[in-house]
């Protein structure tokens, strides 16, 4: 049987070059604006610092973030499962680690390819797979308000507005993944817009779902996951910080490193561009650490993070996206 290229298959050639375009420009500024800093503090004093780091310690701090995307990688597993995903944990991986290539959308929305692939390779239909996405940002939500909350409590000082964030996080994740709260928001919301029954249909199917994942065990093991994974890069701006000889102690560089991804992600800018940068510079800068330093540590700190998350995505996305169309070809053709 010859498969017809439908219009949703060449639909998300234009939205890729727009979300590319826009984390490329957004990109520029952050690097503009730390080359600025650089430049104020002068180069030396910057690139002084760097020097300080070897190939070992990257490879360690390389090795911690991918510590954090497998244990990511294994509740989304766990999640997959609630849904009734057949088995497959390295079919989950290779989705989880492909996903990454789209962190820097708008709203992290470009991880719904996710689905999109679960749909190929399984038959899931949407209702039922999309509220994995949900699930795993609340997840992320929870785990990181909970590492702050520790790290607040456990650090001498303070951070300043780390209360309502983590506060913020929790409360987002909470309607998130409320069932029946979610529902009755979906058709509170087609009362007052009177249009597009599907849609909403769909949407209240999608709500139902969520309750799927109120098992103690499931939350209780995800937010295991979740709070091991961002304690591991956590832990790596600890040892970043301790090797450019600036230790601010394990809590307080857990917190500052939390914090600040939190608050980059409440901008609403892609992959918190900008925003993070901007929260962990003046928060170390705050803790009395000089310019270059806190500098050299936010960039050391996001390229082994947010641009090594989408440097594995950009390696394992064409394998995930590739595999997904072979296994619906063959589904087709059976």
């Amino acid at each position: 049987m010859t498969k017809i290229p439908s219009a949703s298959d060449a639909a998300p050639t234009p939205r890729r070059l727009r979300d590319a375009l826009l984390m490329g420009g957004l990109l520029s500024l952050v690097l503009a604006s730390l080359a600025g800093l650089a430049a104020a503090t002068g180069w030396d004093q910057t690139m002084g610092q760097l020097a300080r780091l070897g190939w070992m310690q990257g490879a360690a701090l390389l090795a911690l973030s991918l510590a954090n995307y497998l244990l990511r990688s294994l509740r989304w597993n766990l999640f997959g499962r609630r849904v009734g995903l057949p088995p497959g944990l390295w079919r989950d991986i290779r989705h989880y680690l492909g996903g990454f290539l789209m962190i820097a959308t708008p709203g992290r929305l470009g991880e719904l390819v996710r689905v999109r692939w679960i749909r190929r390779e399984t038959g899931l239909s949407l209702d039922r797979s999309a509220p994995l996405f949900v699930m795993d940002r609340a997840a992320d939500l929870v785990a990181m308000a909970l590492i702050l909350c520790a790290a607040l409590a456990l650090s001498s000082g303070h951070i300043a507005g780390a209360i309502p964030v983590a506060a913020l996080a929790l409360a987002a994740a909470a309607v998130a993944t409320h069932g029946r709260l979610m529902s009755a928001l979906v058709t509170r919301g087609y009362r007052i817009v009177g249009r597009w029954p599907r849609l909403f249909g769909r949407l209240r199917g999608m709500a139902r779902t969520l309750g799927q994942f109120t098992d103690a065990r499931v939350l209780a093991a995800s937010i295991l996951l979740g709070s091991l994974g961002w304690m591991a890069e956590g832990y790596a701006f600890h040892l970043l910080l301790v090797w450019l000889g600036a230790d601010i102690g394990l809590w307080k560089a857990v917190g500052i490193f939390v914090f600040a991804t939190l608050a980059g992600g409440l901008t609403g800018a892609p992959g918190g561009l900008g925003g993070a940068e901007a929260a962990m510079i003046a928060l170390l800068a705050l803790e009395g650490l000089p310019l270059e330093t806190s500098v050299a540590a936010t960039a050391v700190i996001r390229v082994t993070t947010l641009w090594f998350a989408i440097g594995i995505g950009a390696l394992v996305f064409p394998v995930a996206e590739r595999m997904s169309k072979r296994t619906a070809d063959a589904v087709e053709d059976r």
